[in-house]
């Protein structure tokens, strides 16, 4: 009997190898999808080129995938479950450098080690197949077998003698939903390979394997998204590393509400990264709405030593060394890609708003992802080293009519009608003559001969004290003026005959919130919007001819920096034919 205060010493004892196989098995088989992934990464790693899934119950019941690859000797099948026995690592040195989706070595018995599995497997230069079956992670029956050249997993009752594990698994069609999202990765990660896959019978994704990148987009996304979607490429290089990024990016007017179709592959891998999903969102800053998130297949290609795939055991999270290059080098090929392609929003015969395509771009496309060297293209170089802008985006000349509604201008280009939304059109304007202003360090600001006071919030207050050097950069000359009150002896020129108090207090409420956005664009942002002329605002035919002017001069005049359209365009076409001249 252990006295009062007296401790007892720890027991330390080595598990029992039934446990701890439990325990590695569950870092890598999560649910059904995990399964699913292990399994495709082992088919592509064989170089196949056809994988078909097959999943019943949500993946509970049975998970099948077979594909065509190169096959296990009948020597090896039952050595491929032993835990970390693996053909794709051989040396320590090769953990710096991993060419493959696998090399753990801990897949296939954790997959063993918690549900019921068969293989069959046939390499190029047998004249039969292996079978192998295990139970409880041992072998239990085996033999020869006629089969095609190529792999076969059949995995039954996962987790079937695991209830407290399987009690937590989603339904059937959530986790079946779980699993379509990961299979449609890999199809476009790899779009020269044909992937199939079958849920509870029916066929839920079937993608061509023709090696067009665009083609399975359209397998996964429909077709009239993929054809609107944007390439993308971006090489940057120096002495020590080189990083190229490819892949489809999706016009402003094309975009979801979730962040879930923003695919980021590196060097094929697909990956889950903040930073990088970030940098997506980053190049869409001030075309996409509020809330609204691009569609995007990014394919990030750098040498393999610059990046640690060796971080988790399910292998989604990846460590690059110079992260702030791949970041960069993201943004950059997204934006350029919509500065240079981003069409303007035309309206069709139908009801509705479409899109016209965008104009071929002056250079051949970019070749296929798998095709794409790793080495990076020089690009123009600026004195200070940095790479060249994007060309910017330019519109026809436009001759105005006249005004609708007191909020569209009227104008005429060499295309048909251009309906023009002044209050976005201005908007557009203002925010890159402020932003301009603002990197070249001169600010227009005008004094108040009679200071303005204003109350702020506590918030707001906070905001003020943590953005005072921000703010006045933009024009706002602020002195204290009591506890919550501030005297405004200055302000940007732009809010001169503005509501101030409104505007300055809306302007502190949007610095205060947290945004995807730089938080000088976000003073920018709202600057433009309380300083643009509003809908209903009755124009000149001078100040509409200067708006459109000014217009044609911005870097992005399609979209306003809120990602509302500026303009709509109806080709002469369409008016012929809705006048039924054609």
């Amino acid at each position: 009997m252990r006295m009062e205060g007296e401790l007892q010493a720890l027991t330390i004892r080595i598990l029992p190898p039934d446990v701890s196989v439990l325990i590695a098995a569950g870092e890598v088989v999560e649910r059904p999808a995990s399964v699913v992934k292990e399994l495709i990464d082992n088919s592509l790693d064989a170089d196949a080129s056809d994988v078909s899934i097959e999943v019943r119950q949500g993946g509970l019941s049975l998970i099948r995938v077979t594909d065509n690859g190169k096959g296990i000797p009948a020597d090896g099948l039952a050595l491929a479950f032993h835990r970390y026995a693996t053909s794709k690592v051989t040396a320590a040195q090769d953990l710096a450098r991993i060419t493959t989706l696998g090399f753990r070595g801990e897949a296939l018995p954790s997959i063993a080690a918690v549900a019921e599995v068969e293989m069959v497997s046939r390499p190029t230069d047998a004249v039969a197949a292996t079978y192998l079956r295990l139970a409880d992670g041992q072998p239990v029956e085996d033999g020869a077998r006629g089969a095609p050249v190529g792999t076969t997993v059949t995995v039954l009752d996962l987790f079937a003698k695991q209830p407290a594990r399987r009690k937590f698994m989603r339904a059937p069609t959530t986790e079946n939903q779980h699993i379509a999202s990961l299979v449609s990765q890999y199809a476009l990660a790899y779009p020269e390979v044909r992937f199939s896959l079958r849920l509870d019978g029916r066929q839920a994704l079937l993608t061509s394997g023709s090696g067009q990148l665009a083609d399975a987009v359209a397998s996964v996304y429909g077709t009239d998204v993929a054809a609107a979607m944007l390439p993308m490429r971006w090489p940057i290089d120096d002495e020590h590393t080189a990083i190229s990024v490819g892949g489809l990016a999706s016009p402003p007017h094309i975009s979801r509400a979730s962040r879930g179709c923003v695919s980021l592959f590196v060097n094929r891998r697909w990956v889950q990264n903040r930073r990088l999903t970030f940098a997506v969102e980053e190049a869409y800053s001030g075309l996409l709405p509020t809330g609204r998130r691009p569609i995007a297949i990014v394919d990030l290609r750098l040498p393999y030593e610059e990046v640690d795939v060796n971080v988790h055991p399910t292998k989604a999270e990846v460590r690059f060394r110079q992260e702030k290059d791949a970041f960069s080098a993201v943004q950059r090929a997204v934006r350029q890609a919509l500065l240079e392609q981003a069409p303007v929003p035309s309206v069709p015969s139908s009801a509705g708003v479409a899109v016209s395509p965008p104009a071929a771009p002056e250079e051949e496309p970019p070749p296929p992802l798998w095709q794409r060297a790793l080495e990076a293209e020089g690009q123009p170089r600026t004195a200070a080293g940095a790479a060249s802008p994007p060309p910017k985006v330019s519109l026809p000349m436009l001759r105005v009519v006249g005004q609708i509604g007191n909020t569209y201008i009227v104008a005429e280009g060499p295309d048909g009608m251009y309906l023009i939304d002044q209050h976005a059109a201005h908007e557009r304007v203002l925010f890159e003559e402020i932003c301009a202003a603002r990197q070249r360090g001169a600010a227009d600001a005008q004094g108040l001969l009679d200071p303005t006071m204003v109350e702020v919030s506590p918030r707001q207050k906070e905001v003020i004290l943590t953005h005072h050097e921000m703010l006045s950069e933009h024009g706002f000359q602020l002195e204290p003026f009591g506890e919550r009150t501030y005297l405004v002896r200055a302000i940007p020129a732009v809010l001169a005959g503005k509501d101030l108090s409104q505007a300055f207090s809306e302007l502190l409420d949007t610095l205060d919130e947290e945004a995807a956005v730089d938080q000088q664009d976000q003073v920018a942002f709202s600057l433009a919007c309380h300083a643009a002329v509003t809908a209903g605002q009755a124009l000149a035919p001078e100040e509409m001819r200067e708006l459109v002017r000014r217009l044609e001069q911005t870097e992005v005049p399609h979209t306003c920096p809120h990602g509302r359209p500026t303009m709509i365009h109806m080709s002469t076409a369409l008016l012929e034919k809705q006048f039924r001249r054609r």
